[in-house]
C-alpha cells in the first residue's frame, strides 16, 4: 500500500520538474534573444555616438582635416590610453628618422622664407587722397621740418564711367553716279580718337548717345542717319552733290549693347570670381549712382557665357588631344524648375539638383561642365575620346568609364576607344581614417599616421623633375605604400563589426591599384586636392546666389567659371581678361579661338596694338597667325 501511494506522488514531481525545465529552457532562449538584441542596440548606439562625434567636429571645429606631424594632436581624449602609448612610440620613431635625415642631408631642412613685409602703396597707380594731421599748439610754438608718411588702402564710391562713343560725321562732294553707287553708309578709313570727358558733366545726365545705346533712337542720331526732309532734289547725272558719311560703329559682341565690355567684365567677375549675387550687386551699383536691374545682369551673363563657350570648347579640344592626366570632381547645385506652364505635371515644386564637374588638364586648362544628372552616362559622354590617365574619387559613376563598358541601359559603342586609366586619390582614403580617428578608434589613428608619412615623403620630392621624382618615389615612397597595404590587409582579415574602421580599410583595399598608380609616373599626383580647391568657388558662392534659373544658364555659367579659373591658373586678371576678350572676339577668326584662351592670352595680347586695347571701345586689329613651329615652341 505504501509503494502504491508514493508512486503517484513521484509521478507528479517528475511532471513538475519537466515543466520547470521547459520553462527554464524557454527563459534561457529569451535571455539569449534579449542579449542579442541588447548587443545590437549597443552597436547601433556606438554608431550613433560616432556620427554625433563627427557632426560635432564638423559643426564646431574647422571642417579641414587638421592633423599635425606630432602624434599628440591625434589624441582626442586624455583617457585614450592606447593612443597615448602609440604616441610615445611614434615620437621615438620620428626622432630616429629625423636623426637619420640629418646625417643623410648635410644641408639640413630648408628654412622657411620670411614674409615680404608691408605692401608699399606708393608704387601703385591708385589716386591719392592726402590727409594732414597737425597739432595747433605745436604749430604756434614750433617750426615744421618735414612729415612722416604711412599709407593705408582705402575705397571711395565710384569706379563706373560714362563711355561716350562720338562717331565723326563727314560732309563730302560726290558725283551723282558715285553717290548712288556708294550710298551714304560708306565710310572713309576709320580713325578712333579717345578723349577724357569733362569732370563737370553730371554722371546721371542722359545724352542722345546714351539713349541710342539703350535701344531708343535719339533725335540727333536720326537726323544724321536719315535723309533730311529739307534736302534739295537729286541733281542730274554728271553733276556733283553733297553727301553726309557717318563713321560706322565698331564690331561688338552684342549689337546696340547698353553695357561696355569693361562693365560686363566687372559684373561677371563679381559673381563668378567673388561670389556676389546679382541682387546684392544691384544694390551696390545703385549706391554708386547707377541703376542696373538684376534681370539685365542675368541676360548678359547667359549670353556672354554661351558666346565665350566657343573659346572654352577650343581649349577643351586641345586638352583632350594633348593632356597627360585629367583630374575631375563634382559638386551639386540647385536649378529652378521653370515656369509652371512649362513643367510636365503643371504643378509647383522645389528646385531640382544639377551637377558641376571640374576637369583640370595638367597645368594648362581648367574646365567646368554642367550635367543635369550625376550618372555614368554623363561621365562617359564627358570623357569620350580620352584614353590616358584620369584622377577621380572612387564614386560608382566612374566604374563604367574605367572598365570601358557602356553604362547601364546604353548600347555598345565601337568608336569609343580604349578606356582611360584610373588614378586614385589618397586624400579620400585619408578622410575615412580621419573620421575613425575622430571617434577614438586606434586603427583610425594608426592608418592616419601611416598615410601622413606617405604624404610627407612625397611632398619632399615636389621640386624634382618628373623622371627624378619617379626614381625617388621607387626608393622612398613605394616601401611606405607597400607597408601600408600589408598592414591594411592584415587588419581587414580580422573579424570586426561594420563601422568606420571597416569602411576605411575596405576603401583602401578596394582602391589599392588606383592608389598605387601615382608610382608609375612622376607626373602623376597622389591626391586630387587641386580639383577640390577648384570646386570651392562654386561650393562657397552658392550660399549667396542659391540656384541657377535653368540648365542653359548653368551651362553658360560653367563656361565663365572655366575662363575665370584658367585665368587664376595662369596668373591673369580675370576682369581685364574678360574685358579684352569681349572686345576682341567679334574680330577674331573662328578657327583661331584657341589663341583667346587664358593659356595663350598673354602671348596673343602682346601681339595686339596697345593703343587699341587701351580704349574702352573701338576696333581691334587681328595679327596674322603664328607659324606652326613658333606655336609649338610657345605652347
Amino acid at each position: 500500500m505504501h509503494d502504491a501511494a508514493a508512486k503517484p506522488t513521484l509521478s507528479a514531481e517528475q511532471q513538475r520538474i519537466a515543466q520547470l525545465e521547459a520553462e527554464l529552457a524557454a527563459a534561457k532562449s529569451e535571455l539569449v534573444g534579449a542579449r542579442d538584441a541588447l548587443a545590437q542596440l549597443r552597436r547601433a548606439y556606438t554608431r550613433a555616438l560616432e556620427q554625433l562625434q563627427l557632426l560635432r567636429r564638423r559643426l564646431f571645429v574647422a571642417k579641414a582635416e587638421r592633423a599635425e606631424v606630432s602624434a599628440e594632436q591625434l589624441a582626442f581624449d586624455s583617457m585614450f590610453l592606447e593612443v597615448q602609448r602609440l604616441e610615445k612610440a611614434l615620437d621615438a620613431a620620428e626622432r630616429n628618422t629625423g636623426d637619420e635625415r640629418q646625417h643623410d642631408d648635410p644641408k639640413g631642412p630648408k628654412r622657411r622664407s620670411g614674409g615680404k613685409g608691408r605692401r608699399d602703396l606708393s608704387e601703385s597707380d591708385l589716386p591719392v587722397v592726402r590727409i594732414e594731421l597737425s597739432c595747433p599748439e605745436l604749430d604756434a610754438t614750433a617750426t615744421r621740418i618735414g612729415v612722416e608718411e604711412t599709407s593705408r588702402l582705402g575705397y571711395e564710391r565710384g569706379g563706373m564711367r560714362r563711355i561716350v562713343l562720338a562717331r565723326v560725321v563727314y560732309k563730302a562732294e560726290r558725283s551723282v553716279t558715285d553717290a548712288s553707287s556708294s550710298g551714304e553708309g560708306e565710310a572713309a578709313p576709320l580713325q578712333v580718337v579717345a578723349r577724357e570727358a569733362p569732370t563737370s558733366t553730371p554722371a546721371a545726365s542722359v545724352s542722345p548717345e546714351d539713349t541710342a545705346a539703350a535701344g531708343e533712337p535719339s533725335a540727333s542720331s536720326t537726323a544724321l542717319d536719315a535723309p533730311s526732309l529739307d534736302a534739295p532734289p537729286p541733281a542730274p547725272k554728271g553733276e556733283t552733290c553733297t553727301v553726309f558719311i557717318t563713321t560706322p560703329l565698331p564690331k561688338e559682341l552684342f549689337r546696340r549693347s547698353f553695357l561696355a565690355p569693361s562693365m560686363i567684365a566687372h559684373i561677371l567677375t563679381s559673381k563668378y570670381l567673388l561670389g556676389v549675387p546679382f541682387y546684392r550687386l544691384e544694390q551696390q551699383l545703385e549706391l554708386q549712382g547707377a541703376s542696373l536691374d538684376r534681370g539685365t545682369m542675368c541676360r548678359y551673363a547667359e549670353d556672354v557665357g554661351a558666346t565665350l563657350g566657343a573659346i572654352v570648347e577650343a581649349a577643351r579640344k586641345e586638352a583632350f588631344e594633348t593632356a597627360f592626366c585629367l583630374s575631375t570632381d563634382a559638386t551639386g547645385v540647385s536649378i529652378q524648375p521653370g515656369p509652371i506652364q512649362e513643367r510636365k505635371d503643371k504643378k509647383p515644386g522645389p528646385c531640382r539638383k544639377g551637377h558641376f564637374f571640374v576637369v583640370l588638364a595638367d597645368k594648362d586648362h581648367v574646365f567646368f561642365e554642367y550635367q543635369p544628372k550625376h550618372t555614368s552616362a554623363a561621365v562617359c559622354e564627358m570623357f569620350r575620346g580620352f584614353s590616358r590617365y584620369i584622377q577621380a574619387d572612387a564614386h560608382a559613376i566612374y566604374d563604367a568609364l574605367f572598365r570601358g563598358t557602356p553604362p547601364r541601359g546604353a548600347a555598345a559603342d565601337d568608336k569609343r576607344g580604349p578606356p582611360p586609366t584610373e588614378v586614385g586619390c589618397w586624400s579620400h582614403c585619408r578622410t575615412n581614417f580621419w573620421e575613425a580617428a575622430v571617434c577614438k578608434h586606434e586603427l583610425g589613428v594608426e592608418g592616419l599616421r601611416r598615410i601622413n608619412v606617405i604624404f610627407a615623403a612625397d611632398r619632399a620630392l615636389a621640386d624634382l623633375a618628373p623622371a627624378q621624382r619617379k626614381v625617388r618615389r621607387d626608393a622612398v615612397v613605394r616601401p611606405l605604400v607597400d607597408a601600408f597595404f600589408a598592414w591594411a590587409r592584415a587588419e581587414h582579415a580580422r573579424p570586426r563589426e561594420r563601422g568606420l574602421v571597416s569602411t576605411a580599410l575596405g576603401y583602401a583595399l578596394h582602391q589599392e591599384q588606383p592608389l598605387r598608380r601615382f608610382l608609375d609616373d612622376g607626373r602623376l599626383r597622389l591626391e586630387n586636392n587641386a580639383s577640390e580647391r577648384a570646386l570651392r568657388s562654386i561650393a562657397v558662392a552658392r550660399k549667396s546666389w542659391l540656384f541657377f534659373g535653368s540648365d542653359d544658364h548653368a551651362s553658360a555659367a560653367a563656361n565663365l567659371f572655366s575662363l575665370v579659373a584658367s585665368c587664376k591658373l595662369h596668373g591673369l586678371d580675370p576682369e581685364a581678361y574678360l574685358a579684352d576678350v569681349i572686345r576682341a572676339m567679334p574680330y577674331w577668326p573662328r578657327d583661331r579661338y584657341l589663341e583667346l584662351a587664358p593659356r595663350y592670352w598673354a602671348r596673343t595680347r602682346a601681339r595686339l596694338v596697345a593703343n587699341e586695347l587701351n580704349l574702352a571701345l573701338g576696333p581691334i586689329t587681328v595679327p596674322p597667325p603664328l607659324p606652326a613651329e613658333e606655336q609649338r615652341a610657345t605652347s
